[in-house]
């Protein structure tokens, strides 16, 4: 029997993880926004296929999903917006986030699992939880120590950021529930 069925997971599963990274991977061909001459993580997309991930394919499939696409990104393939990737990006001033990602796709996904009746608001809520305030608790701290900005200013600058990462928020609120709706058994 194959090990991946052993560990509980059906061939299904293993399909949406992968397709998760996939999704992920194909946000980052939206072109980054990128601060002039500053070292700061890009404004991308990306992000979005983390909060899809957790809230359609719950947080154990959600997670795994994410911890897949850096898997990949670590050894070297260039799935990250911009065309980048390698070891190296995450050890940069964006790895904190990166490397939080299947954090929070996990989070996301065990928060909508124990509210599964949850309003749009509420399922809102668990997907800016996971993420933002994770995404950002993790990747705050890192961008601080890494890029020798200091914590103050790297939290002056991710306040760039929030209002996009709200639209995501809403967009993977969205699309998640209508997901959900059609194919309740996902």
């Amino acid at each position: 029997m194959d090990t991946a069925l052993k560990q509980g997971f059906a061939t299904k599963d293993i399909v949406y993880i992968a397709l998760f990274a996939a999704l992920t991977a194909a946000l980052g061909l939206m072109p980054p926004i990128h601060f002039a001459g500053a070292a700061l993580p890009p404004i991308t997309a990306q992000s979005l296929g983390v909060m899809l991930a957790g809230a359609v394919l719950g947080s154990k499939r959600g997670g795994l999903a994410l911890l897949l696409f850096i898997a990949l990104v670590a050894v070297g393939l260039p799935l990250l917006s911009g065309g980048r990737g390698g070891f190296g990006v995450l050890v940069g001033t964006s790895g904190g986030f990166l490397l939080a990602w299947p954090f929070c796709a996990a989070l996301i996904g065990w928060l909508i699992e124990r509210d599964s009746d949850a309003s749009a608001v509420k399922t809102g809520i668990y997907v800016a939880i996971g993420g933002i305030a994770l995404m950002y608790a993790a990747g705050i701290p890192w961008m601080a120590f890494i890029g020798k900005l200091g914590l103050t200013k790297s939290l002056t600058i991710m306040v760039a950021y929030i209002p996009g990462d709200l639209v995501k928020v809403v967009l993977a609120t969205i699309i998640a529930r209508g997901l959900r709706r059609a194919f309740p058994t996902l």
